[in-house]
């Protein structure tokens, strides 16, 4: 299981997970609510980790993907590691620049063929690995590879033409 390390980071999870659970299932038993809190409180965690690793791979090193490699299976992404604790803008600008920032990556992400954001999305977003979102598209594990890999290659260059470098 995943363990928090910053404990500010830690103490919001756990009041996302209590908010959870008292909103969703309030009115169950008593009995009930330590194994709904715990499924809850691990289910946060998760997306916790999931969208920090997502944030991560967004705002840095997106000009990485366009390395000039023209193999249609390669995934660049599939190497790339990120640190579990996301970094988390400091001042309101920086925080205003990464929303801002977000908001073209997720408008150019509507504009990927239907088959590579559906790839994309699963892989990076839902974390799903190669062999599970092939399964979910009906698809052979290769071509989720090249949906996954023409879809980075475009998020790139459409960053670069925005003048966007990371």
């Amino acid at each position: 299981m995943f363990a928090v390390r910053n404990e500010e980071t830690a103490l919001d999870i756990v009041q996302d997970a209590m908010m959870k659970l008292a909103e969703k299932y309030g009115a169950r038993p008593a009995n009930e609510l330590p194994m709904l809190f715990h499924r809850i409180l691990q289910n946060t965690i998760r997306d916790h980790y999931r969208r920090s690793k997502v944030r991560s791979l967004w705002t840095t090193l997106f000009s990485a993907f366009s390395s000039g490699e023209d193999e249609e299976d390669h995934d660049p992404l599939e190497n790339f590691e990120v640190e579990s604790d996301a970094v988390t803008p400091d001042s309101p600008e920086d925080r205003f620049e990464q929303s801002q920032l977000l908001g073209i990556i997720e408008k150019e992400i509507m504009l990927l063929p239907a088959r590579q954001r559906e790839a994309f999305l699963m892989r990076y977003w839902e974390d799903m690995n190669v062999a599970e979102t092939a399964s979910a598209m009906g698809c052979s594990e290769g071509s989720v590879k090249t949906h996954c890999s023409r879809a980075t290659h475009t998020l790139a260059a459409a960053l670069k033409a925005k003048g966007i470098t990371l």
